[in-house]
């Protein structure tokens, strides 16, 4: 838990100097949008691609795996559909909600599943990313860009042009082909993914205006409440219900119970979204993580079974 809590806290540091830099006008405004675009469109495909790449796709745990991602993300999506219809959200609002509630923080999932479950851990959680990345980036997509009326070329056409997608789809043909990634082509993935987060971070604290957020202390709180307790509960329901084994169970529950990843924030304002709820939900769900990831720790300690 003491490795956890030490991942957690420079993650919440960065977003405070990224607004601490724009409170002071360092570098100037014009480095923001431009760092942005350099993740959204280099850094973090890098990262997906090289995840991907090496990702073993032909364990035989797949395929339960991918039937336990897939029903707590379709369950999860099912709820946020049911409840943009009834609240009657814009694309630009509906986007920042659903990544608030299905993305997660890769960085730290990885970091807590290291120190936790070693080297086995980390190769089951390699295959749950394999499924996980594409599939929640799609749906990020499309909560963003979909609007009532418009047609199915609109909605494919903004998907089919994602970096992040792209990125995804090249990562797991290369692994397929066999390709490898030598030569050192994985070192200079490695350089490009390690930007991502920290330049990420900073860019969502550029971008915190608390003023304006300050009428949206219900929606963040009941969106960190979805993310960091219900969307766990419902992992953990998941696993009970398919048998899976412990590690796989606890690592699953993990996942689900981390922040949403600060790239959302990115996403968001690339596809016009709701930048400003989405900068509250990222700061607010990382410091609130630092005790709820540690709550679900504790009860996953005798497993789902």
């Amino acid at each position: 838990m003491t490795a956890l809590l030490a991942a957690l806290w420079p993650l919440f540091a960065l977003i405070v100097g990224g607004y601490a830099l724009r409170l002071k006008g360092f570098p100037g405004d014009a480095f923001w949008p431009a760092a942005e675009r350099l993740n959204y469109f280099i850094l973090f495909p890098a990262l997906l691609f090289s995840s991907l790449a090496t990702a073993p796709l032909d364990n035989p745990a797949l395929p339960r795996l991918a039937l336990a991602v897939l029903l707590g993300l379709g369950v999860g999506w099912a709820v946020l559909l049911l409840a943009r219809r009834v609240m009657g959200w814009p694309a630009a609002r509906f986007g920042a909600v659903t990544q608030g509630v299905l993305r997660f923080n890769t960085y730290l999932g990885l970091a807590a599943i290291g120190s936790l479950f070693g080297k086995e851990g980390l190769a089951i959680a390699a295959l749950m990313l394999a499924l996980m990345v594409p599939t929640v980036n799609l749906l990020s997509v499309w909560s963003l860009t979909a609007e009532r009326g418009v047609s199915a070329r609109g909605l494919l056409l903004p998907m089919a042009k994602n970096p992040l997608i792209l990125a995804c789809l090249a990562g797991a043909a290369y692994n397929l082909a066999g390709l490898g990634l030598g030569g050192g082509i994985d070192r200079l993935l490695n350089l490009l993914a390690v930007a991502s987060l920290p330049l990420g971070l900073l860019c969502v604290g550029a971008a915190l205006q608390p003023r304006e957020l300050g009428g949206e202390l219900a929606a963040l709180g009941w969106n960190c409440a979805a993310r960091l307790l219900a969307m766990p509960a419902l992992a953990f329901a998941v696993a009970r219900l398919l048998g899976l084994p412990a590690m796989e169970s606890s690592i699953l529950v993990l996942f689900f119970a981390l922040p949403t990843a600060p790239t959302a924030y990115v996403l968001t304002r690339q596809l016009g979204g709701d930048g400003h709820l989405m900068a509250g939900i990222i700061t607010l769900q990382t410091l609130l993580s630092g005790a709820t990831l540690v709550a679900v720790l504790a009860l996953l300690q005798a497993g789902p079974g």
